[in-house]
């Protein structure tokens, strides 16, 4: 569908991607990965066509289209309804639409069959554009990213950054085009959201291509993973957990081929620079210089993972009680956050803050922290020494400062040694702690904030949304350094990567009450999902059966028919596409068999090669196969 052919780009000097290659079939799910500014985003970029590469070539198919989304998005405004943006992308539909009316408004003083039969053709051109649902799976899919119904009305202006992201996200997913590309689309979801996005993708009839710093995300809708390092790009036939396997074992691999070659190194300059003034040895000498030369050296490894050793220092411990919450009610107007509710946090609980964007996280965050005016009383305990991070620190980050002088001036005592040690852990080392915080990426920014945060000698920390803007490696730099503290803390955030490695007890907002589960995160899904399963009913009576199916709209009918009909061929055209692999498959079996081929080494390797495409082809085939049979029945049951 999309194939990257020997792609070089440069900015300035410096080679981006030198000689690189993709090839991007229909209905990859591709994770797009690897540490920033290596130029994930930018490769999107050139797909799209917004930047042309130094040499090398994109192709597409001529039936290939293309939907970006991109962080340059924020900045789109417009008075019309979010519902009206989203359905933009039913041009075509629309159009059909205004034209249906207009003929119906001739149709008042103008009988004659030509203006009925244009009618007749531009509804069913209507019909086929399933026009009758366009404004339903707009709905839908604003309401599963977050918007309430009320929501669907409100001006796209009346929005903040994050949730006209959203709208731009909904209308590209309505668009459906063959090729969908997502520049970190998780920033502005929260969790639900981001689940609802998840089974979206993948069950995308398209192709995607996804950047995310969010390591679950990517494990949930991606099946293959594209590494961009080093100007290269290299291909792993997994998700996110399989690529960091495969990527340990290809590691050990090339470690163990390097050593050995260094080995062997040594030990033919050792012969040269012994024989080197001997005659009798100049035409040996000569020829390992040449074979030196000649050498395709193995680069050393270099892993990305770093492990880090956090020292915090506590002046006092905390007592066993750190916040208790007694009847704490908080509304904004008619906004209702909190109700009567009460919680205690204790000293060494770890705790994430989970949920839907809107239900008062934040609010609750800085309720704890002692920044809002509440009914009811929120007590802090013995010896509590807290520090918040938030967003807005960021701000307060002095611009003109260096990295180190920013440090220095949070007031920690420690000395510039043990300054740069904790710099070392989030990134910045030598020159780098020399930078002026005006010069800093907004990842960058978050990880001199964070290292305030936690040099701070509080006791007790909360942070909200601590993994915006960082990338995978400060994620995992960040959960380690929570791993080792010692004190309490709770957090806000949707990254379940973030929170499943830090959290030992979890909240939710439930009716305008503080909810806890205590236990950690994958604990707390398995309980939900076994809560929703009671609750759910899976047995009906006969009656209660056909009372189910009275309920059923004709327009629900008529919709599961057609998606049974479009199932129905894509099944064939799977079947068909299987029946000739398979055959491909047996011809490249008997080939491989032949005497002439297996003691041919050169070419017994290119049919093997083409033969475990053909089976890895094969595999996903089949696996869609069986997802289609088991679409098909649930179909059919529903009809019936």
């Amino acid at each position: 569908m999309l194939s990257i052919n020997n792609l070089s780009y440069f900015i300035g000097g410096r080679a981006l991607y030198e000689n690189a290659s993709l090839h991007i079939k229909p209905k990859d799910k591709i994770g797009l990965v690897g540490l920033n500014g290596t130029g994930k985003s930018t490769l999107l970029k050139i797909i799209n066509g917004d930047y042309q590469p130094t040499s090398g070539e994109v192709q597409k198919a001529k039936d290939c289209t293309i939907g970006f989304l991109n962080q340059d998005m924020l900045s789109y405004q417009s008075e019309d309804p979010i519902l009206e943006v989203a359905l933009e992308a039913f041009k075509e539909t629309l159009a059909l639409q205004a034209e249906i009316d207009r003929v119906l408004k001739q149709m008042e003083t103008d009988y004659s069959d030509a203006v009925i039969d244009k009618l007749a053709k531009l509804q069913d051109r209507f019909e086929a554009n399933e026009g009758y649902t366009v404004k339903a799976k707009a709905e839908e899919i604003l309401e599963g990213i977050g918007f309430n119904t009320a929501d669907l009305m409100r001006p796209l202006k009346t929005f903040s950054g994050g949730w006209r992201m959203r709208v731009m996200l909904a209308k590209l997913l309505l668009e459906k085009p063959s090729l969908l590309m997502l520049d970190e689309p998780t920033n502005h979801l929260d969790l639900p959201s981001i689940q609802w996005v998840e089974n979206y993708l993948k069950n995308y009839d398209g192709a995607v291509v996804v950047v995310s710093h969010d390591q679950e995300f990517l494990d949930n809708c991606i099946d293959t993973t594209v590494e961009v390092s080093h100007g290269t790009l290299t291909t792993y036939s997994g998700n996110y957990s399989f690529y960091k396997e495969e990527k340990k074992e290809r590691m050990e691999i090339q470690q163990n081929a390097y050593e050995n070659q260094q080995q062997m190194i040594k030990q033919t300059e050792k012969f040269i620079e012994r024989f080197r003034a001997k005659a009798t040895k100049s035409n040996q000498v000569q020829s390992r210089v040449k074979a030196l030369e000649r050498l395709d050296r193995v680069n050393e490894v270099v892993d990305d993972n770093i492990s880090v050793n956090f020292k915090f220092k506590f002046s006092q411990k905390s007592g066993r009680d750190v916040v208790t919450l007694d009847h704490v009610s908080k509304s904004y107007g008619d906004l209702k956050i909190l109700a009567n509710t009460s919680a205690r946090i204790e000293r060494g609980d770890k705790i994430a803050l989970i949920g839907a964007n809107g239900k008062g996280k934040s609010t609750l965050l800085r309720i704890i922290g002692g920044g809002e005016k509440i009914d009811g009383k929120v007590s802090h305990g013995h010896n509590v020494i807290k520090s918040f991070y938030a967003q807005h620190q960021l701000e307060a980050l002095n611009v003109d400062n260096e990295i180190l002088q920013e440090m220095v001036q949070a007031g920690s005592g420690k000395t510039e040694t043990e300054l740069r040690g904790v710099l070392g852990c989030f990134l910045f080392s030598n020159e780098d702690v020399f930078k002026k915080i005006k010069v800093l990426s907004g990842g960058e920014k978050s990880r001199v904030a964070l290292a305030k945060t936690l040099i701070s000698e509080a006791n007790f920390l909360l942070l909200d949304e601590p993994t915006n803007h960082l990338d995978m490696q400060s994620v995992n730099i960040l959960i380690q350094a929570m791993e080792q503290y010692e004190g309490t803390f709770i957090t806000v955030s949707h990254d379940r990567h973030f929170i499943k490695g830090v959290a030992n007890k979890i909240w939710y907002l439930e009716n305008h009450q503080i909810k806890e589960y205590l236990g950690t995160y994958d604990e707390y899904i398995y309980w939900k999902s076994q809560i929703k399963e009671e609750e759910s009913p899976t047995n009906f009576t006969q009656k209660e059966k056909k009372e189910q199916k009275k309920k059923r709209t004709n327009t629900e009918l008529d919709e599961a028919k057609r998606e049974l009909k479009k199932k129905g061929q894509f099944l064939a055209d799977v079947e068909d596409r299987i029946l000739k692999l398979e055959e491909r498959k047996s011809t490249l079996e008997k080939e491989m068999s032949d005497a002439d081929v297996y003691s041919d080494a050169d070419k017994l390797e290119k049919i093997n090669q083409k033969y475990q495409v053909i089976k890895a082809d094969l595999l996903k085939l089949n696996q869609s196969w069986e997802s289609l049979v088991e679409e098909i029945s649930t179909l059919e049951e529903t009809i019936s």
